[in-house]
């Protein structure tokens, strides 16, 4: 069983920045891939960025790629998700989730994770 706690969010200006943090108890992370996701009003929960545990490397989705950066603090036990030059379009509540079994092909699908943080709501004033 792991345990993920989001934090980090908040209001910020268009073209400003925010690191998110993924706080993971329970069990060693560093086994584990660990995805973000986002989920504004009325849409559905997408795809934002991976860190894969078998290769180590950081996938991104198209709209955050270039403004956004994943890694993983393997001593903190911790996953972070750093934005910048944010948009109000980016205004979501932030999800982390986890799983140790993911193959590459399915990191970006948000019902192939086992674990999930509450979330963390992050707005971006225009």
């Amino acid at each position: 069983q792991v345990h993920l706690v989001e934090s980090g969010g908040g209001l910020v200006q268009a073209g400003g920045s925010l690191r998110l943090s993924c706080a993971a108890s329970g069990r060693t992370f560093t086994s584990y891939t660990v995805g973000w996701f986002r989920q504004a009003p009325g849409k559905a929960r997408e795809f934002v960025a991976t860190i894969s545990a078998s290769n180590g490397m950081a996938y991104y989705a198209d709209s955050v790629k270039g403004r956004s950066t994943i890694t993983r603090d393997k001593a903190q036990n911790t996953v972070y998700l750093q934005m910048n030059s944010l948009k109000p379009e980016d205004t979501a509540v932030y999800y982390c989730a986890a799983d140790s079994r993911l193959i590459l092909s399915s990191i970006r699908d948000p019902d192939q994770y086992d674990y999930w943080g509450p979330g963390t709501q992050v707005t971006v004033s225009s």
